[in-house]
């Protein structure tokens, strides 16, 4: 499969839970400035979703998944070579 369709691929699925863990972490260290233990942010931030518990596989898979968009990204970004017509 191309790097291109890999790509299309996986931003989509990817795209939510990275910017999910990103803006609770954000927040939750804004709000632990002004004192504030929202410590239910720290749940989503590491893959607990109320009952639906992924903490054993989000941070493996967020990995995987910011790995692969970064090499799909880059290789996008290298000159391609132009096939024969």
């Amino acid at each position: 499969m191309k790097a291109r369709k890999i790509h299309r691929l996986l931003v989509p699925i990817a795209a939510f839970p990275l910017l999910l863990t990103a803006l609770s972490g954000s927040v939750y260290s804004g709000l632990l400035e002004q004192g504030i233990d929202a410590f239910w942010l720290l749940k989503i931030h590491s893959g607990r979703f109320g009952p639906l518990n992924l903490q054993p596989y989000y941070s493996v898979v967020l990995g995987l998944l910011t790995v692969v968009l970064i090499l799909s990204g880059v290789s996008l970004l290298l000159p391609q070579r132009k096939a024969n017509r």
